[in-house]
């Protein structure tokens, strides 16, 4: 993981991953934790915790001693809090997609793993990519990029218009709670305080008409909340990098369910997930699918949708 940490662009993680990777109380925290990559990012996200709760102070040069002194509590929040991830900026990734499948009916919302549901407010924001713009540029919140060889002009010209925002998760996090909040902001990486701005910020957008969010495994929610969508509108199913989270077999559930409820017509899902065609740097594929039309690509991202490359 400290490999993932040093190209997501945290030194501080990806320092202290490698000093800790054979230490006898990480082992004695993380325990046979499954998947083992998750281990660091419980770990790392619940000593952020600590530190921004003000139980710990200043906790990152003197790690070691404050995961012997927390030693039970951490213990706890590795085995039972699931990594909670909002990565804001991944909304400008993901705007183009949306804007390419919008097809000038009211959009209606499902976030597959939204966490606190800060992502169903894309359309809140503004947005850069090189010298266009999309969205109010008085938004609380404006997401900008490298970006290379796209999105076309002429898409982000489209305006859209989104009627309903549901989400589907296994822990949903009430973000008008402080300690909703705090989590969200825990399992950002400490030394990168601009993500830490983007969330913060964009939690109080979310405050002032907080998000529908349901608890549950989504591939088991799904079908019953597509069965009553409205035909006149268009549902759009997305997630981004939640189904790393999955089994094969559910992957391949979600995929049936999709494809069974596209032949009713008025859907289409988008899909930021790692590429496991083609790895490269970008390491991330931006996809859409329509029924009809069949399921192409767009782009190329990092994890954290801090640069894109056009592929339409």
């Amino acid at each position: 993981m400290a490999d993932d940490f040093e190209q997501g662009g945290s030194k501080l993680y990806a320092s202290l991953a490698r000093s800790l990777a054979d230490d006898p109380v990480v082992a004695g925290l993380v325990d046979h934790h499954e998947p083992r990559w998750e281990a660091p990012l419980r770990l790392f996200g619940g000593v952020h915790y600590l530190e921004l709760s003000g139980m710990v102070q200043h906790p990152w040069a003197k790690l070691r001693g404050v995961l012997e002194a927390n030693r039970d509590w951490l213990a706890r929040f590795v085995a039972e809090q699931p990594i909670q991830t909002n990565e804001v900026q991944r909304c400008w990734g993901l705007l183009p997609a949306f804007l390419t499948v919008a097809d000038g009916r009211s959009l209606d919302l499902v976030e597959l793993g939204p966490s606190g549901g800060l992502n169903l407010y894309w359309d809140r924001y503004a947005y850069r990519y090189g010298e266009e713009r999309w969205g109010d540029r008085s938004a609380g919140l404006e997401l900008s990029g490298r970006v290379e060889g796209g999105p076309p002009a002429d898409l982000l010209r489209k305006e859209v218009e989104v009627r309903r925002r549901i989400g589907i998760d296994r822990r949903p996090v009430d973000v008008t709670t402080d300690h909703g909040a705090r989590l969200l902001e825990a399992f950002v990486w400490a030394d990168q305080t601009d993500r830490l701005d983007r969330v913060r910020s964009a939690i109080e957008i979310a405050r002032q008409d907080p998000p529908r969010l349901l608890d549950g495994d989504y591939v088991e929610v799904l079908p019953a909340l597509l069965a009553e969508r409205d035909l006149d509108a268009l549902t759009v199913v997305y997630h981004s990098v939640s189904t790393v989270y999955l089994q094969q077999a559910e992957r391949e559930r979600l995929d049936e369910i999709l494809a069974e409820e596209g032949r009713r017509g008025s859907l289409a899902r988008i899909s930021y997930e790692v590429d496991r065609d083609t790895p490269t740097f970008y390491g991330f594929a931006l996809d859409v699918e329509t029924w009809p039309g069949g399921r192409r690509r767009l782009a190329r991202l990092d994890g954290h949708a801090n640069t894109m490359e056009w592929a339409a």
